[in-house]
């Protein structure tokens, strides 16, 4: 099979067929859509746009922040749940696996999650359901633990395919300047996660309480969501995230598959940095204080290479380069904490984090590379399910290699040696093409 996908034609504008309320909607080349009046009024629809405001920015933004505080702040106080529960290193790594797992399974029902319910609507019981697994995992014991950590994990695993959706129909201009903000405020709140979570154990005395306190911030993102969400009452229903893709199945395009394993390569590598960096910092002689607020330094650096990559990304002539550069400076930081974890953590850790801007780089490609917003949510979905169910090995690995070892140093070359499949990927991958 070759390697080479379709050139996009040299004109993709095309009218589909009249929708309900008298009108048409051209699809355009690139993936924008135009309404074109036939006639009768319309009505707002649960498949309509959303319209692209500044208050819905917000609601991204709040929606973005709450996708990693609930693994990153575990992660912080990993090391003191299973003392108090009485739990294995094996159990933690389970635990750790979860979010990915539940990422992709749960990934899979949000294409059929938005057909029935609407983008808007998806994303608010999303963000309802993760402030109820969040509370659930600090009630109890172990079993209520990995159930709320699941039922968090899936929350957050429909927001990450559906949001992007939102990105892509609701700001077609600003794509790049809503996905730095998207992927910036998700890493501001994996940073908060991680830097207060132990601080607030040490505050309250436990971990159960801290653990909690982020379903607040999962309720304040419901809030704004529920007012910021508005479908366009002059917008036709907008191409759900099931239509027939036009040219075949994406699990044809060999395009889609090194999308797909790129976006899996990157997300292995981060929820294992997400997961046991704290535990691999702490076995080097780092305080838990310390351990935790080095990960906040990996999550909060992506603040404003978000920002600034971003739309850098979106306008690059190919993303090839961005590949190599950003794997490059993660290979940088993982030799650090492999060769010298004491020497200079903060500098290892800057460097792991710069690198960890990949997130957005896999984020942008799955826009780049389709022509259409059905084509990009049929494309995050493939990408998500799939790129999460193949990433949830990389955690279990990562904890089973240190139990058989004794040590970290094979888990973080395993890493190493996923981080050189991620960077030829990430070059296969950014040349530009269409699925």
């Amino acid at each position: 099979m070759s390697w080479e996908p379709r050139e996009p034609p040299a004109s993709d504008d095309r009218i589909l067929p009249d929708e309900p309320g008298g009108v048409q909607q051209a699809v355009l080349a690139g993936g924008g859509t135009e309404v074109v009046e036939t006639g009768a009024g319309t009505a707002p629809s649960r498949h309509t746009a959303l319209v692209g405001s500044g208050l819905l920015l917000i609601g991204v933004a709040l929606a973005a922040a709450n996708m990693r505080p609930a693994v990153t702040s575990l992660a912080s106080v990993l090391g003191e749940i299973r003392s108090s529960l009485g739990q294995s290193t094996t159990w933690a790594s389970v635990l750790t696996t979860v979010p990915t797992l539940c990422f992709g399974l749960a990934g899979v029902a949000a294409p059929l999650l938005a057909r029935r319910l609407g983008l808007a609507r998806g994303i608010g019981l999303a963000l309802a359901v993760l402030a109820i697994g969040l509370t659930v995992r600090a009630v109890d014991g172990p079993t209520a633990v990995l159930a709320g950590t699941f039922l968090a994990c899936g929350a957050i695993a429909l927001c990450n395919v559906l949001v992007p959706v939102v990105v892509k129909e609701s700001f077609p201009h600003r794509m790049g300047m809503a996905t730095g903000v998207y992927t910036s405020a998700m890493a501001a709140g994996g940073a908060l996660g991680s830097a207060l979570t132990p601080r607030f154990a040490l505050w309250f005395d436990g971990w159960r309480l801290p653990l909690a306190t982020w379903a607040l911030l999962a309720l304040a993102a419901l809030c704004v969501w529920s007012v910021a969400a508005r479908h366009d009452r002059a917008a036709v229903p907008a191409e759900g995230p099931t239509t027939p893709d036009r040219q075949g199945s994406l699990l044809r395009s060999p395009l889609a598959w090194a999308v797909t394993l790129f976006f899996a390569t990157q997300a292995l590598i981060a929820y294992v940095v997400m997961g046991w960096l704290p535990e691999v910092l702490m076995a080097a002689g780092h305080d838990a204080a310390t351990a935790g607020l080095l990960l906040a330094v990996v999550m909060v650096v992506g603040v404003p290479m978000s920002l600034l990559t971003g739309p850098l990304i979106a306008r690059s002539p190919t993303q090839s380069w961005w590949a190599v550069g950003l794997g490059g400076l993660a290979a940088v930081g993982i030799l650090g904490l492999l060769l010298a974890p004491l020497w200079a953590p903060l500098l290892w850790t800057l460097s792991l984090g710069i690198g960890m801007a990949v997130f957005p780089l896999a984020l942008t490609l799955i826009s780049l590379r389709t022509r259409s917003s059905a084509e990009t949510a049929r494309m995050s979905a493939m990408a998500q399910s799939l790129g999460y169910l193949l990433a949830a090995a990389g955690p279990f690995l990562f904890g089973l290699l240190h139990d058989l070892t004794g040590g970290w140093d094979v888990s973080l070359l395993m890493l190493l040696g996923v981080l050189a499949v991620q960077t030829v990927l990430g070059v296969i991958a950014g040349r530009p093409r269409y699925v």
